[in-house]
């Protein structure tokens, strides 16, 4: 049987529709997706999602999802199993690429492709491991509340100083996802950090996690782990914090995944010592 060529595949926007396909294939490839992460990640680029289809039927994603005008982030990149090998992924990679335009564009990509994403101009910034381990026994978190609806924009000004863009629409809908857990650290009316526990299709699922020391992460790590009572638990870690690996490994997390932070260009400064936990490696 003659396989498709990529002149056969049609690529067009995906929709909230799609998304169950895009997360079932990257559930299958041992990325562990929330189970409710579409909505925010819709929320943020409703056009940023791509699918493409060969005689009607799904065979490739890819999400470009874009952050003002100077940053883009790129996830989601999927071709089914059986038509691999056929140039499916290069087609849907150009035609989305082409929603960034002209900014800056991140991933988090397995290491076995880092290769290919050098030779389509991006450049490693950092590893992110992936730590899995049972939630600890639960501890005093001093200072730590459930996030409430009035803390919104104190949290979407703390969150934009920890990461490359401005998400106000993204963190609305992620802070209030169905089955998320957001918590504040808080001294007096100032944020000193905020994290957010999801279920995910193999564990809880913990990100981001941004604190302003390792003492205000303890203490949002301890407040989330509680909610999960021994079930297991992960959390994406940027090897270069040192003391955010420090924090999974005497929690007894071990090393499960690993990705490669990996950009085109120059990025916004952010407080990358705060990022003791990733939001999301299909959105940055």
């Amino acid at each position: 049987m003659t396989s498709p060529a990529p002149q056969d595949l049609v690529v067009t926007q995906a929709t909230l529709d799609d998304w169950p396909v895009i997360s079932g294939w990257a559930a299958d490839e041992g990325w562990n997706p929330g189970l409710s992460d579409g909505p925010a990640f819709f929320a943020q680029d409703p056009g940023g999602f791509f699918i493409g289809r060969i005689d009607g039927e799904p065979v490739s994603a890819i999400s470009v999802v874009t952050y003002g005008a100077d940053y883009a982030f790129l996830g989601c990149y999927l071709v089914r199993p059986d038509l691999r090998g056929h140039g499916h992924g290069f087609t849907t990679w150009k035609t989305a690429l082409a929603h960034a335009g002209t900014r800056t564009v991140g991933l988090d990509g397995v290491v076995a492709q880092q290769d290919n994403y050098r030779q389509s101009g991006f450049e490693l910034a950092h590893r992110t491991v992936r730590f899995v381990g049972e939630a600890p026994a639960p501890e005093a978190a001093a200072g730590v509340r459930p996030a409430r609806t009035a803390d919104l924009a104190a949290l979407t000004a703390y969150d934009s100083a920890c990461y490359p863009a401005d998400r106000p629409r993204f963190l609305a809908a992620w802070l209030t996802g169905a089955g998320h857990h957001a918590v504040v650290r808080h001294d007096g009316d100032r944020v000193t950090g905020y994290g957010v526990l999801r279920p995910g299709r193999d564990t809880l699922r913990i990100g981001p996690l941004f604190a302003d020391t390792a003492a205000d992460a303890r203490a949002l790590f301890a407040a989330l782990t509680a909610e999960a009572a021994g079930a297991p638990v992960a959390i994406d870690v940027p090897e270069t914090n040192a003391a955010a690996v420090a924090l999974a490994e005497t929690a007894g997390f071990t090393p499960s995944f690993e990705t490669a932070r990996m950009y085109t260009g120059p990025v916004r400064d952010h407080a990358r010592e705060r990022v003791f936990g990733v939001t999301t490696l299909e959105l940055g």
